[in-house]
């Protein structure tokens, strides 16, 4: 038997003893497909412990192509076959690579159409190997017609152009390969061209970025398939079979051959073990494995970073590395390609650069060594010229090559930090350029401190980006601002920045607001220091350095009160606006919070987000003109309200001795922190329900439903439950909205002296969207409400829903603090945990449990992490005051907190 061998591997396989398999075989003591089967296990079991031992991956993957070229010889004799037939190996099966699940491609080529006899012969071969559970995918076709469909698809092309006999006639595998020449078919300015552009595609449906929190190592930027790229484009354009056959010929140089090699390296590594521990041809690195890879390939937790931070962090610096080579040899590609021939005009910049067509180029190569501010210089050309489309290949060469020279001197040289600052206030094109800088490793030399965070991650389901990514995407976000399509979007953020002083203030606390995270400490605090430090070393005066110091620090604390506190008491806002003292440092910071809640995870921003950081900043305006010496008074808040709800009842004809009665059982927080309208609202439906001659006094219950129109709530559904006052209602009304996919965002609580209790929560249904113009839900709720209400006295039922799989994966110790200060009328409970499914509604159980009574609740849900805040008091209506207690009582909560999501059943 002649085994055609992979041109990579040509070692025999000394695990796979060939004679015993024949033996297996021709004594038919076992069916044939056992023996298959046999081998195939055994084979597994072999190259799984060698991988888990250290082996060398590269050999793995080449024997695994070797073992399976075995199988298949042996497979296609098991029938008999023409002459004018052959079985080929293409894609990466072709190339003699194979990981444990990978697909394997086939081709059964035919000099004509085959017989009826061959026909059969094919369908029990296939049918053969897919009863050996090989994840095979085939074709057949004649040699004219691979020609034609490689000539409409270039994803079938790239597959033929790496196609190899395994078994059969090597006549027609020949044949085909003469056919394929670029002088033939797909030209390499075409093939480049359809490459490129397929990549482009493939980037965009990964976000184009390298550092999502579960990468794509086949597809997304840096990844596999971008390696397989450069070899594609090259191999066709200079007519070799393999990459290192261009070695010193200009392609590339050995540092970049040295880091394509170990890069595909580390990435045929992680995915051999992704496709062991998945059990299947998973390329999604996620959470589920991420944390098992880290182990397996020696990973330690330290003082600092979780194994699996440090695992990720080689990672994401590895495929940043893939990535801008990537950049250099597809640009240089393009030039020796796409432009061979054409005569491009040059365009002097200045002495040291150049426009070369629409690209920019150092003059001479000694550019940067005679004149090293020219390294960030280019940066800033680019910026000012928006017909400077790249950077030459030769050129970014050059940049990797002396971006040694950023050292101490050169950070504090005047006409670099000039050059920075110039960048920083471009009209345009900034995050552009901090992106290329960032890619061809400038700005983590010109900022040490943002190098540091480069590729660091954060092992959470809150931050879906590397802390160097969301910083850049930080400062995306401010520069979108200024867009036509940010009025829309970002109203208030779009008004602000078009007013700001100093725009570059605000990029510069986008640069260094995260900057000191994975330090240990308050990142806030730390960041402080690196900030002032940056602004002194460019000559910014005090007053904006003590700005942007300010907003570093203080980075977190819009999210942290509008999301945490209550922003409809008048208190809370004075104190707010004590803080940030006058409307530039309010301006600055919304728009650093909107810019920076969005680059965290898009999903966190929605129409209640939106709404809260809004009345925030108006509420706060409106402080801040009104003077901090001359807070709002709450008699005054009182007063206004009830006289604007008053005139709108009295308008509805609803009597005045009957509104009396009703507010009479309110208390005044409750006139303070609703709105006229939402007063008027309630009051109307009350009336109603009093008023109703069918009623049941002892089973009333009203539950209303709308979407808020623009004022105090928009952006989300508001659901109203009058009922009387019992312990079991907050636990009903949670778990019912949760039954119908509702995410509560707020809740405000109020008992009246008549023994109801008034209680509005402001929901959202999964997407984050309010239920606009949905009358049948709104009527759902309603209905699902009242039942479960009706149950209130006998309420055992807690929502069991399936957790989400990376939920799962984030086991978040709950935390629980109790606080009580001397003025207060009820204890604060903060409780910390991850989000799952009926949580609500087990808290809610947990207060029952407790004989806690709850006053109002202040709902966060952060990505899959909540920080809810609860009023609480004792059975006695007192807070909670005796240490002893409180530490029992928040021991218990976090027990029964993680208990829960231990018990939780899991999703498929």
């Amino acid at each position: 038997m002649q085994l055609v061998n992979t041109p990579q591997f040509e070692k025999p396989l000394f695990f796979f003893d060939q004679s015993r398999f024949r033996r297996a075989l021709a004594e038919a003591d076992k069916p044939a497909l056992e023996v298959f089967k046999d081998a195939i296990g055994a084979a597994d079991t072999h190259m799984a412990r060698r991988f888990s031992e250290g082996e060398d991956v590269r050999t793995l993957v080449y024997e695994r192509a070797l073992f399976l070229d075995c199988l298949l010889h042996y497979a296609w004799h098991q029938f008999s076959w023409p002459d004018n037939i052959s079985l080929l190996a293409v894609g990466g099966y072709g190339r003699g690579e194979l990981h444990p699940h990978s697909d394997i491609d086939l081709l059964i080529l035919t000099g004509e159409q085959p017989d009826a006899n061959a026909i059969d012969n094919i369908e029990r071969l296939v049918a053969f190997l897919w009863d050996l559970k090989l994840d095979i995918g085939h074709s057949v076709r004649t040699i004219e017609h691979c020609l034609e469909m490689a000539a409409e698809d270039i994803t079938v092309a790239t597959n033929l152009m790496e196609c190899r006999t395994v078994v059969g006639n090597p006549a027609l595998g020949e044949q085909l390969a003469e056919r394929m020449t670029p002088e033939n078919l797909w030209p390499a300015e075409a093939f480049f061209s359809a490459k490129y552009a397929e990549q482009q595609e493939r980037h965009g449906k990964q976000q184009g970025a390298e550092y999502n929190l579960e990468p794509n190592i086949k597809n997304a930027p840096g990844g596999l398939r971008d390696i397989q790229t450069i070899n594609w484009v090259a191999k066709r354009f200079f007519q070799v079979r393999t990459l290192k056959q261009l070695q010193g010929k200009g392609f590339f140089t050995e540092e970049e051959f040295a880091i394509l090699q170990s890069g595909e390296d580390f990435l045929w590594r992680v995915r051999y073990g992704l496709h062991l521990l998945a059990g299947r041809p998973e390329e999604r690195l996620l959470f589920d494995y991420q944390r098992e890879l880290a182990r397996k390939f020696g990973y330690k937790d330290n003082d600092t970073h979780l194994a699996v931070e440090q695992f990720m962090h080689t990672y994401y610096r590895i495929v940043m590395a893939l990535r801008e080579l990537n950049d250099v040899l597809l640009q240089f590609l393009d030039e020796v390609i796409l432009q061979r021939g054409t005569h491009l005009p040059v365009t002097p910049i200045n002495e040291r650069f150049q426009l070369r067509g629409n690209t920019i180029e150092a003059t001479v190569t000694r550019t940067f060594t005679e004149h090293p501010s020219a390294l960030l210089e280019i940066f800033v050309l680019m910026a000012q010229n928006p017909k400077i489309q790249g950077v030459r290949a030769s050129t970014i060469r050059l940049i990797r090559e002396h971006k040694h020279l950023i050292d101490d001197q050169f950070r504090t040289n005047p006409e670099n930090t000039s050059l920075f600052m110039q960048l920083l206030r471009s009209p345009r094109g900034l995050s552009t350029q901090l992106t290329r800088m960032t890619r061809y490793g400038i700005l983590g030399r010109y900022l040490p401190e943002f190098g540091r965070v480069t590729g660091q991650m954060q092992h959470d389901l809150f931050h879906i980006y590397t802390v160097d990514a969301h910083t850049l995407q930080v400062v995306r976000n401010m520069r979108s601002f200024r867009g036509d399509d940010a009025w829309e979007k970002y109203p208030l953020a779009a008004e602000i920045i078009a007013r700001m002083r100093k725009p570059e203030l605000l990029y510069i606390a986008g640069l260094y607001h995260d900057i000191a995270k994975g330090r240990g400490g308050d990142h806030s605090k730390l960041g402080v220091v690196d900030a002032d430090a940056f602004c002194r070393r460019h000559g910014l005066p005090a007053r904006d350095r003590r700005l942007v110091c300010w907003l570093v620090e203080k980075h977190l604390l819009m999210s942290a009160v509008s999301q945490k506190q209550d922003i409809s008491d008048p208190e809370v806002v004075h104190e707010f606006a004590r803080t940030v003292g006058d409307r530039e440092h309010l301006d600055y910071l919304y728009a650093l919070t909107v810019a920076d809640i969005n680059a965290t995870n898009p999903d966190l921003w929605n129409s209640w987000r939106a709404s809260l950081m809004r009345q925030l900043y108006q509420h706060t305006q409106r402080a801040l003109r009104r003077g901090l010496e001359n807070p709002i008074d709450r008699d005054e808040i009182y007063v206004e309200t009830q006289a604007q709800a008053r005139n709108m009842l009295r308008a509805m004809g609803l009597p005045s001795n009957a509104v009396e009665d009703i507010w009479s059982e309110m208390g005044e927080d409750y006139f303070i922190r609703e709105s006229a309208d939402n007063i008027t609202w309630h009051t109307a439906a009350i009336y109603q329900l009093h008023e109703d001659p069918q009623r049941d006094p002892d089973r009333d219950t009203l539950v209303l439903t709308r979407n808020s129109g623009p004022g105090e709530h928009d952006g989300a559904t508001e659901v109203f439950v009058y009922t009387q006052d019992r312990p079991n209602v907050f636990a009903a009304v949670v778990t019912g909205l949760d039954m119908l996919n509702l995410n509560i965002h707020d809740a405000r609580l109020y008992s009246s002296a008549g023994g109801y209790t008034l209680d509005t929560f402001y929901v959202l249904d999964e997407s984050g969207q309010p239920l606009l113009d949905e009358p049948h839900r709104l009527e759902q709720i309603r209905n699902t409400l009242q039942e479960e209400l009706a149950l209130v006295e006998d309420y055992s039922k807690v929502i069991k829903r399936r957790t989400p799989r990376r939920l799962k994966m984030f086991h978040l110790p709950s935390q629980a603090h109790i606080s009580t200060e001397p003025e207060d009328i009820h204890s604060t409970l903060e409780i910390i945990s991850a989000d799952r499914p009926g949580l609500l509604a087990r808290i809610a159980r947990i207060f029952l449990t407790h004989d806690l009574r709850l006053h109002n609740a202040k709902i966060s849900t952060l990505g899959e992490r909540v920080e809810d805040i609860f009023h609480i008091t004792g059975a006695d209506d007192e807070p909670i005051t005796d240490p002893q207690l409180i530490e029992t009582l928040e021991q218990a909560i976090c027990q029964e907190l993680d208990a829960h999501q231990a018990t939780l059943p899991p999703q498929p």
